[in-house]
């Protein structure tokens, strides 16, 4: 089967299974008793009912109304697919409704209406919105596009968008305003040739203009060439932008202009129009999935130009998802009865400046990048950057109530930041970053039981993905067996430890392992004969530098995994004791539970080293950490030895270790609740602050306590993570999901990556 094939495949079974679809219903409110069901339905419902009839906005305070969007399309302009029809169009709703869920927090209906007629679509819109707090129309063809959302937008009180034409003009705008600064020129005098004409397009360049862009510098250009004045039968949309200049196709267009804007086909900008163009050209080549030019051979032919594309692989991404969720979190939160212009010059501008803004460390590991700074390749902002959900709604917000949109204001900006930036904890972005960070460099990861088939699906997701470059051990037969199964052709690396092609490479390997053990009681023949054990001849590759990961553990308990790494790789230099942890990706964003692996009774010292390794694992998941030390006892109320060596490890930290955030002996309900923590124990250093990681006295609590979250909360866990290693081994649980081995893969690969860089600053 082609790669094509299994991708379709894979996209196919991804929505079909476990259950079809993507998004679902989820109850707020309890419903486990009688009385509970009475209050959610009849005869309690009718006291609400009874309020919003007296005032309809008190649906904004009893319904789900203020958070819910509609996302609505007749399909007939899907993503590259044209006029597939509401039905086809639907996956594309979903994942939009996905889209606004993971990156605001905003509940979605997706609404797929059968007509192609502009009156029956405003209609059939028009009679469901007293259920939305906003609309989003998705995927309707031009021109018929521009009037549905023009009369919606003057007929009903609630926020619409059509984000085809409105999100790609806002993120462009965003990204021109900085590019044109960067290239010291003027708005009002830059020249912009906009190849295509529809709804993206014409947006866009209304928007250019409102930032100052003239209309007589800029051409627009359609299948038939350039739109002129003089050609006949316009649409109201290109007449707009029609020319008076003597001009016919983009080579003509293109000498000497300052901007190129691509929202056409790919491949149509050549490089001999690219040198044409000024000095500093802006190129904005939003063509996807294939530019209007190859980024690296617009690059080649200009050194100078600013450059931006609809692709994520390279700098500048044009990226919707930088924009409507955004913008939609700010207009429900201020009831907006409209998105106007105001609400969408300040999301530009928001964008622009966060991009001049110092970046995050935890974008920077995301994108594996030392420093990103504002420059040619940093001219908007990352997608992954957690910052926007704080910076773009408070601007659109603001601008609601400044153009008297809004129906609601907000007094109290630093309350509603620290509102917005705890709706983003439900999300799965720590996973997200991860795989962006391993994708930057990807290693050599060793999976060590290929011949298991669940395995080697995650060898495959993790090729198939450009996270690593897997090397597959185990028994040749049955993996090749297994690969044809699956159909995973590509080229990778097969070792079988027990097989002759593999003697001299296990001789090898035996006489490096004799060397370090032959002083404690290994013979040359236990050597040979434990390099059979394909752990140890994992170990091995790592350790010589034939690979750089390694993961193991899915078929075989853990204590008898763990001992060959510690025998073969051993502890990191400073490092007396190692330890596990496991991220959990929960409601209220990621916690990390050390020791979930390794220790299992902890004196107080080794929970301090256990705390201190943890520590710098959340740092490179680019978080700060804030520690709680676990007990069943709360600051002294206990003297018994178990809550005491928890005090005394806390004792230790802080005297030794300052500049940690760490407290504790706490019972774990008074660290997760911020509110109880302050009102009983004020002093505490964790008073007022969100924990984010947990050191447990012992392997029975943590081990219990990370299982449990993830089995009875249906919870994401990326681990176990073994840190205090000399290199990169982790051990999985025994029977570790595909998915777990794929994120497991990507720890790996991260983790390559620091002790690389740690290596060179060495040298």
């Amino acid at each position: 089967m082609s790669n094509n094939s299994r991708k379709r495949r894979e996209a196919l079974v991804y929505h079909a299974k476990p259950k079809p679809g993507k998004i679902e219903v989820v109850p707020t409110k309890k419903y486990a008793s009688q009385r509970d069901l009475s209050l959610a339905y009849s005869p309690g419902v009718a006291e609400p009912c009874l309020e919003i009839e007296k005032d309809k906005e008190n649906a904004y305070k009893y319904t789900t109304k203020g958070n819910l969007v509609a996302v609505i399309s007749n399909g007939t302009a899907v993503l590259g697919l044209g006029d597939i029809g509401p039905e086809a169009s639907k996956p594309v709703m979903e994942g939009k409704g996905l889209l606004f869920k993971i990156f605001a927090d905003i509940d979605v209906f997706d609404i797929e209406v059968d007509t192609k007629n502009v009156d029956a679509f405003i209609e059939t819109v028009k009679n469901i919105a007293p259920t939305f707090g906003g609309i989003n129309l998705e995927d309707i063809k031009a021109p018929e596009a521009f009037e549905i959302e023009k009369r919606l937008k003057e007929e009903l009180d609630i926020p619409v968008m059509h984000d085809d034409q409105h999100g790609t003009a806002i993120i462009s705008a965003a990204a021109l305003l900085n590019a044109v600064e960067l290239a010291k020129k003027k708005m009002s005098k830059v020249k912009i040739v906009v190849s295509g004409a529809g709804a993206a397009a014409v947006s866009c360049t209304k928007l250019y203009k409102l930032l100052g862009a003239k209309p007589e510098n800029i051409v627009m250009l359609d299948s038939k060439g350039v739109i002129r004045k003089d050609r006949p039968n316009l649409s109201e949309e290109k007449l707009e932008f029609a020319t008076e200049r003597d001009l016919n196709t983009l080579d003509d267009a293109m000498k000497g202009a300052d901007v190129f804007i691509g929202l056409s086909i790919a491949d149509i900008l050549s490089p001999e129009m690219l040198e044409s163009m000024a000095k500093r050209p802006i190129v904005f080549a939003m063509a996807n999935p294939n530019p209007e030019i190859d980024y690296q051979l617009a690059m080649d032919t200009r050194k100078d130009v600013i450059m931006a594309t609809g692709r994520s692989d390279h700098p500048n991404q044009v990226n919707n998802v930088l924009g409507f969720p955004f913008i939609f979190r700010g207009a429900l939160d201020v009831r907006a009865t409209k998105i106007n212009e105001e609400m969408k010059m300040a999301a530009v501008k928001a964008l622009a400046e966060l991009a001049k803004e110092p970046v995050p460390e935890q974008v920077n590991i995301a994108y594996g990048e030392t420093r990103l700074n504002f420059g040619p390749e940093y001219i908007i902002p990352k997608p992954f950057d957690p910052r926007l959900i704080a910076k773009v709604p408070p601007a659109v917000a603001q601008a609601a109530m400044d153009s008297g949109v809004a129906r609601q204001d907000i007094t109290d900006w630093q309350k509603y930041e620290d509102e917005l930036l705890e709706r983003m904890g439900s999300d799965n972005k720590i996973t997200r970053l991860l795989m962006q960070r391993a994708k930057t460099n990807p290693k050599r990861v060793i999976f060590a039981e290929a011949d298991h088939l669940d395995v080697l699906k995650a060898a495959q997701i993790v090729h198939d993905e450009g996270i690593a470059t897997p090397i597959l051990l185990g028994r040749r037969e049955v993996i090749n067996e297994l690969m044809q199964e699956i159909d995973f052709d590509a080229d990778v690396e097969i070792i079988d430890p027990k097989s002759d092609e593999e003697k001299d490479k296990l001789q090898r390997y035996a006489e490096a392992y004799f060397d370090t053990r032959n002083r404690k009681g290994v013979t040359l023949y236990d050597a040979q004969r434990l390099m059979r054990e394909r752990n140890y001849f994992a170990a091995m590759m790592v350790n010589v530098g034939d690979a750089d990961a390694l993961l193991s553990g899915y078929s075989r308990a853990y204590p008898t995994v763990v001992k060959p790494m510690l025998q073969l790789i051993g502890m990191a230099k400073g490092v007396s004791r190692v330890a596990a942890t496991n991220v959990m990706n929960t409601s209220r964003g990621p916690v990390f539970i050390s020791d979930t692996s390794i220790n299992i009774d902890p004196s107080a010292k080794d929970l301090a080293k256990i705390a201190q390794l943890t520590a710098r694992t959340v740092k490179l998941f680019g978080m700060e950490p804030v520690m709680a030390m676990l007990s069943y006892a709360n600051f002294g109320s206990s003297d018994h030895p178990q809550a005491r060596k928890v005090k005394d490890a806390v004792s230790y930290l802080h005297r030794y270790h300052p500049d940690l955030l760490v407290d504790g002996e706490l019972q774990s309900d008074f660290a997760l609740n911020r509110e109880m923590l302050q009102s009983k124990f004020p002093f505490s250093k964790l008073a007022g602050k969100k924990v984010n990681t947990l050191i447990y006295p012992n392997l029975d609590s943590a081990n219990s306590a990370y299982k449990l979250i993830k089995e009875l909360n249906n919870t994401d866990s990326i681990g176990p993570i073994m840190m205090g290693m000399k290199k990169p081994v982790h051990v999985l649980q025994l029977g570790a999901s595909v998915e777990e081995m794929v994120n497991m893969a990507a720890v790996a690969v991260v983790d390559a990556q620091e002790k690389e860089k740690a290596e060179k600053a060495k040298k």
